[in-house]
């Protein structure tokens, strides 16, 4: 490798690696990322989970609570949370990725049954709209408690939504009828497709944290909030906007129309 990079006389880059040396890190990352899905699946199976509740109030009087979104959180044999950034990528294309949103799922609507006063979201792969088992947990928790359908909220993100738009419409079209209302996660962070927009109707739009992100201060980033909620006001939708940390960025988006509010500042998942 050494005289290669003398001979043609390009300096060797920082990230150049041997081919024995990039097969073992490649093989440790690969073994890393099984032993995660691994503990993942085993936390599945023996129903080692939470649902953590964060807050989304309504931005003229963030002391009123409009509804609770529901994060899953899987945890290992110690009882800590397997942080999901670890697998959640690794995982969308695949059945364990179904399983975990089936799980998220029943335990939203279990939370649901308890607190019959409580609003709930759930977070859903577009992916399982095609997977029995999570059809039917859904098909049969409304069959059994038919009020539960007013009371939650599907949230899809942008990306998984592009993928499977044709599958997607007639189920929020079914769905619909029993009360249910969909939210389009993670608004503005990619290429949306007004199309997709137009022919899905969300209700719900949840601007992405990362256009929320100083938006008090930052020009770019004011253009960018702005042109994000003119979209989702066109099409209909109501206005959430996401990972909300400090007053300055709240009282901004209060301003720009935004009618609820989501984050650190008006409480963590729990």
């Amino acid at each position: 490798m050494r005289m290669s990079f003398m001979k043609d006389k390009t300096p060797p880059s920082k990230f150049d690696l041997d081919p024995a040396s990039a097969s073992l890190l490649d093989a440790a990352i690969s073994a890393q990322d099984r032993e995660t899905l691994a503990l993942v699946a085993s936390a599945l199976r023996e129903r080692r989970m939470r649902l953590a509740f964060q807050p989304v109030v309504y931005a003229a009087d963030p002391s009123i609570v409009g509804f609770f979104e529901g994060y899953i959180r899987l945890l290992n044999l110690r009882d800590q949370v397997i942080p999901a950034r670890d697998f959640m990528g690794a995982v969308e294309q695949q059945e364990l990725g179904r399983e975990i949103d089936c799980a998220a799922l029943q335990m939203g609507l279990m939370a649901m049954q308890r607190n019959p006063q409580i609003r709930v979201s759930v977070n859903m792969s577009a992916r399982s709209v095609g997977y029995r088992p999570w059809v039917a947990v859904l098909r049969k928790a409304l069959r059994e408690v038919p009020r539960l359908g007013y009371n939650l909220i599907l949230e899809i993100n942008e990306a998984s939504a592009l993928q499977v738009p044709d599958v997607l419409k007639p189920f929020m079209a079914e769905m619909r009828e029993h009360g249910i209302v969909f939210a389009l996660d993670d608004f503005g962070a990619g290429m949306t497709s007004l199309r997709l927009l137009r022919e899905l109707k969300f209700e719900i739009a949840k601007i992405d944290g990362v256009l929320v992100r100083e938006v008090d201060k930052q020009p770019d980033q004011q253009a960018m909030a702005r042109a994000a909620i003119a979209v989702a006001q066109e099409m209909g939708m109501y206005i959430v906007a996401e990972e909300v940390e400090t007053d300055g960025e709240a009282n901004w988006l209060r301003e720009a129309g935004v009618g609820c509010m989501q984050g650190y500042l008006f409480g963590a998942p729990r």
